[in-house]
């Protein structure tokens, strides 16, 4: 589609000045699948007076057109609504369009890249970023990468507490607002509060914190909509890594879909060979599928998270947002923990949960039921506790009386303008178009690499050089890893960061 530049009265880029809140607009600018899915469905969520325009930023992880439909599934934009445009043309967008407020739903380092520019502007907009999923523990570097933006948006108490003591510390002054995960539709308004009015316990478990009804749901389909019999393992581009942790969680699966021949087990992957994702995928699950002899009951499908959930009985996982999906449709569900409970996993939020069980606990068909004390403060907060909106408002109608101040760059990168033409090249790819970046991108590749090797080398010396010892896994449908694997020790790689 062509962006709408049918705005009266716009398009200089000069203050808008007051408006009321029909009037008001906001511009989604995204780029990989899970910050398009993320960034379209949280406007969604904006008050029908606020006019809303997505843009896809041309990347090497823009989503593929099958993506982009899946990702806009659910949300008030259709694929031809979301264009896609190169960086160089955003400013010209932006004068056509005139937003009062821009969302960044793109990764860290690119928010870096792409705020900047906006900065620039005469009575520039509010600018809003944040995060597509789970962002616990909070990493320092995550605020950084956003301290350009007025307004950074978290979905659970935890993570503004987190967040905000980060900010802290750096001396920063961002404001962290609270909203709902968009994908949650049905959420619970508040599992504590529920409990607390239903006489002060929550409900029963059995089996370690799994509810009575969470201990045979896999059994038996629900009788409202459609049967709800498969059970879903919701893939994680980063986790595990290893090839060998793959097949033997794919082994786990397989062994579950031979027990349970009447039941489908879905392997549902964000993305098919040769399409982009937020992260590198090394180790395709399709590809991988072979060395577990899978029965036909064990299938790899792509396709919106919430389609699939529509006829799940169980959700299993890593480290996904769908598990938050699972829960607030009250599905049982299960974290798997054989690959440790780590920063590098993506998986601590979920201690305390209730929901952390192994790959014995998939085979033998053990889901459980979320504990309601972590949900409160973890992704299922009240409706009312949710303040994005108001804050956002707030930037607006502040900007409509003076304009918005510059927001300084307090942690510059080392490198001035080299060191800024590599970011945008590395985020950009061949997208960009600037001989500073095509120089940049060759000086600083070479450069990065001996950093890295550097770090590795520190990093083992800090260790002692002792091996990690290896994950002890269930024998019976894989062989146990080889002594000495190498680990991440818990440290959180940089670009879990920068997500």
């Amino acid at each position: 589609m062509m962006f709408d530049r049918s705005v009266p009265g716009h398009g200089t880029g000069t203050a808008s000045g007051a408006t009321d809140a029909a009037g008001r607009r906001l511009l989604v600018v995204a780029d990989s699948d899970s910050y398009v899915k993320w960034g379209a469905a949280l406007a969604s969520t904006l008050p029908p007076t606020w006019r809303v325009q997505l843009v896809v930023l041309a990347s090497p992880v823009q989503p593929s057109p099958a993506q982009l439909r899946h990702a806009l599934a659910g949300t008030r934009f259709s694929p031809s609504q979301a264009e896609v445009v190169h960086l160089d043309d955003l400013d010209g967008l932006l004068d056509v369009f005139d937003p009062h407020a821009v969302l960044l739903s793109l990764r860290g380092p690119f928010v870096r890249v792409v705020a900047p520019l906006l900065e620039g502007r005469a009575n520039r907009p509010v600018l809003v970023s944040g995060f597509p999923g789970l962002t616990i523990p909070a990493v320092p570097k995550a605020v950084i990468y956003r301290e350009q933006t007025d307004l950074v948006v978290l979905h659970s108490r935890r993570e503004v507490r987190e967040f905000r003591a980060n900010a802290a510390e750096l001396g920063l002054g961002t404001t962290f607002a609270l909203a709902t995960l968009p994908f949650l539709a049905g959420a619970p308004a508040d599992p504590a509060t529920d409990a607390a009015k239903a006489g002060g316990e929550a409900t029963p478990t059995l089996d370690g914190g799994r509810t009575a009804e969470a201990a045979h749901a896999t059994s038996a389909p629900r009788v409202d909509g459609p049967a709800r019999t498969d059970i879903v393992f919701a893939t994680q581009a980063k986790v595990p890594a290893s090839r060998e942790d793959r097949v033997h969680l794919l082994g786990g699966l397989a062994e579950l879909a031979r027990r349970r021949p009447g039941q489908r087990v879905v392997v549902k992957v964000r993305a098919r060979r040769g399409e982009a994702q937020t992260h590198d995928e090394n180790f395709d699950y399709a590809d991988l599928l072979p060395e577990v002899d899978p029965p036909a009951n064990l299938v790899v499908e792509d396709g919106p998270m919430a389609e699939k959930l529509a006829t799940a009985a169980a959700l299993v996982t890593v480290s996904s947002t769908a598990v938050l999906e699972a829960v607030a449709l009250d599905l049982p569900a299960l974290v798997i923990d054989d690959y440790g409970v780590t920063p590098a996993m993506i998986n601590v939020v979920f201690e305390g949960s209730g929901l952390i069980g192994s790959t014995v606990d998939l085979v033998e068909g053990r889901f459980k039921a979320a504990d309601a004390a972590w949900l409160a403060d973890n992704y299922f907060h009240a409706e009312a506790a949710a303040d994005w909106v108001r804050r956002l408002e707030s930037f607006v109608e502040a900007r409509e009386l003076v304009p918005l101040r510059p927001l300084p760059r307090r942690r510059d990168l080392s490198g001035g303008l080299l060191r800024s033409a590599f970011e945008r090249r590395r985020m950009l790819g061949d997208h960009d178009r600037s001989l500073l970046g095509s120089v940049a991108w060759g000086v600083g590749v070479p450069v990065r690499g001996a950093v890295r090797r550097v770090r590795r080398l520190r990093s083992r010396r800090a260790r002692g050089g002792a091996p990690v010892a290896a994950v002890q896994r269930t024998p019976g449908w894989t062989a146990v890893a080889a002594a000495g694997t190498s680990a991440d020790g818990g440290r959180v790689p940089l670009d879990m960061a920068e997500v």
